[in-house]
């Protein structure tokens, strides 16, 4: 995190630890602390040799049980004009490997998955500051934890090739109404706690609740985002919507569309875009079922390391025997343009005999507290 940034956190921490002392109830009162455990296993049909699931996130692992993350989040919530708060997210397991900033830790196996402190500024409403490491604003899908888990257990292609998952910096946010609110972020970029060029990354989003059962949200973000280079930007235009037609039926949308200059071959300006679709189907009180299907267009390559276009369908039952523990199952069919995914017989020759689908099969165990 560069000075300014420091400065600012420190700042922000000042404000908090004045409230605090301020207050006339103890201050470990105020203090929330909740956590989510997450375990799965999962197989993949083509057996690869490599024990590798081909293009997953978080899900690579063949014929492997997990133990995906334990997090520990605690915070004190900062909602009217004049509050300070704070929000620590620890996590441990397999999920940090994929989600570390770099910068942070130098293991595996541990990582600060959101570390800010808040203040709510008294200007109308209230412009809610936050300064540290937030997860990403962008995308239909989440790194699973307190705040909600996804309906499927397996992430899209749009998670994890076409957005960041998180970013070290500054964002203000501010509810112009009820149904109207906006963010504004300046970071050090994509999943980088501490700067690798001198230029900052912006990104941006404005939500609309036209009703309390539709609501749709337009992101951004832009920056240069390679070592050493302040030149060549990254953009990406998000979309994400959800509407519930009634109890039994929730839909949602999200489609992104980036662009990368001068990265695609003979310097040329590189692109990427995807669609997903997802609908869940309550069953009851505790049953439910949901379906994903998308496809994402690697135009240039620059994201997956191929040129190809790629499409999923997922389906995911879940059962919740109680009201904090959730058991689902994921069955999910991959298939690209190329021939990029590892059939169990080919290993020793991948050129030609690898094959242009997988199918996996994944069974999660989650509780939340």
């Amino acid at each position: 995190m560069n000075r300014i940034s420091s400065l600012s956190l420190a700042l922000m921490f000042l404000v908090f630890a004045a409230q605090l002392t301020a207050q006339d109830t103890p201050w470990y009162e105020a203090i929330g602390v909740n956590g989510y455990v997450s375990s799965s296993y999962t197989y993949n049909l083509n057996t690869p040799q490599s024990m590798e699931n081909g293009l997953r996130i978080f899900d690579q692992k063949h014929n492997s049980f997990a133990f995906d993350v334990f997090q520990l989040a605690i915070g004190k919530s900062a909602e009217a004009a004049g509050d300070a708060g704070f929000r620590f997210d620890l996590i441990t397991g397999a999920l940090p490997q994929y989600t570390a900033s770099s910068g942070l830790f130098g293991g595996q196996n541990i990582d600060v998955l959101q570390g800010y402190v808040t203040y709510v500024v008294p200007v109308g409403s209230g412009l809610k500051l936050d300064a540290g490491k937030f997860l990403t604003h962008m995308g239909y899908e989440l790194i699973e934890g307190v705040d909600g888990w996804n309906d499927n257990v397996s992430r899209s292609y749009l998670f994890g090739f076409a957005i960041p998952f998180a970013h070290t910096g500054v964002r203000a946010s501010y509810n112009f109404c009820e149904r109207i609110c906006g963010m504004v972020m300046v970071a050090n970029g994509w999943d980088n706690a501490v700067e690798n060029n001198t230029n900052k990354t912006v990104g941006g989003q404005l939500a609309l609740t036209p009703t309390d059962d539709l609501c749709f949200a337009v992101n951004g973000i832009y920056g240069a985002e390679g070592d050493n280079d302040n030149s060549n930007n990254t953009t990406v235009i998000d979309l994400v919507g959800t509407y519930a037609l009634n109890d039994m039926f929730t839909v949602g949308v999200n489609a992104d569309f980036g662009s990368a200059d001068a990265a695609a071959a003979e310097g040329e300006d590189g692109a990427w875009s995807g669609f997903a679709g997802y609908l869940r189907i309550n069953l009851g009180e505790k049953f439910s079922l949901s379906l994903r299907g998308e496809q994402f267009d690697d135009t240039d390559g620059l994201r997956t390391g191929m040129v190809q276009k790629l499409t999923e369908f997922t389906i995911t039952p879940e059962y919740r025997p109680t009201g904090n523990l959730v058991i689902r199952g994921d069955f999910r069919m991959d298939s690209s343009d190329e021939s990029v995914f590892e059939d169990g017989d080919s290993f020793f020759n991948p050129a030609v005999d690898n094959i242009d689908s997988q199918s996996t099969i994944s069974l999660n165990m989650l509780i939340t507290f």
